[in-house]
């Protein structure tokens, strides 16, 4: 397991409160030895003015995965990420239901973490697939 322990599904879903990611919908939904997985509802607080699933959903939802996944391998007694940079490709538009989000690591290093996260329509087509970087940082 990547993770310093295994995060509890109600701690991560309380995290969220009163934040985007609760306005959004965003749920973690499953915990693996090395992914994390989270739902979005695609309802009008998720979609643009053509009716499709915004861009920028996809990109919260993205970068709550990445972000959670960042802080539960290091100690956060001692440090914290922060993000540099995001990117993200949008496949397929969606129009209706639930999209699924995977994030796994592609480099946890001293200094830096890279997180790919892949979304997954209702139907299992990927949707949308970003990739995340995150600064470690120390606290002083």
């Amino acid at each position: 397991m990547i993770f310093r322990s295994k995060p509890d599904l109600d701690f991560l879903n309380k995290m969220g409160q009163n934040t985007m990611v609760e306005h959004l919908g965003i749920k973690f939904t499953a915990v693996g030895d090395d992914y994390l997985e989270a739902t979005m509802p695609v309802t009008d607080k998720t979609k643009q003015p053509l009716g499709l699933l915004h861009g920028g959903a996809n990109v919260v939802l993205a970068e709550t995965l990445g972000s959670v996944a960042g802080m539960l391998v290091i100690d956060p007694t001692k440090q914290f990420c922060v993000g540099l940079e995001i990117n993200a490709n949008h496949l397929k538009s969606v129009r209706e239901g639930v999209v699924t989000g995977i994030v796994k690591p592609v480099h946890i290093g001293k200094n830096t973490q890279v997180w790919e996260i892949k979304i997954h329509t209702s139907e299992k087509k990927l949707s949308c697939i970003s990739r995340l970087t995150l600064a470690v940082l120390e606290k002083k």
